[in-house]
């Protein structure tokens, strides 16, 4: 069973325009900015609303199988969520306990406001998460 959530060629920034939170549109542009910098890579729109840099292929113990992005954004409506720098079936990273307030979901991290996080180590975080070996 693949995941349902694929890559799109839909323009990300068509896709920001449409936020309809001032603040959160300009926090996932910021953090937009910080991914590319860290990655080096270009962003892409991953289904509907999620925005993913780079690109790994997972299989599960169960056979389940697909692709997914290796760190990414989304400005959903409740909160910012960052995927990537958070794995749920690993312990949190250290790191984490000096980002800020943020609560941590099943893969991703969901936050308020950017500007309450600690940016060198939000950067930190994608650092790792871009540079984790993944299967």
């Amino acid at each position: 069973m693949a995941n349902l959530t694929q890559p799109t060629n839909e323009s990300v920034d068509d896709f920001l325009a449409t936020v309809e939170d001032p603040k959160r549109r300009a926090d996932a542009a910021t953090l937009l900015e910080l991914m590319t910098r860290v990655t080096g890579e270009r962003p892409r729109m991953w289904g509907s609303s999620m925005i993913g840099f780079g690109e790994y292929h997972y299989r599960y113990d169960s056979g389940r199988e697909g692709d997914w992005f290796t760190v990414g954004l989304s400005p959903r409506k409740g909160a910012l969520t960052i995927y990537g720098i958070h794995d749920g079936y690993r312990e949190p990273d250290p790191l984490l306990e000096q980002l800020g307030p943020h609560t941590l979901g099943r893969g991703c991290v969901y936050v308020k406001s950017l500007s309450a996080l600690d940016g060198g180590v939000l950067e930190e975080l994608v650092r790792q998460a871009w540079e984790r070996p993944r299967t």
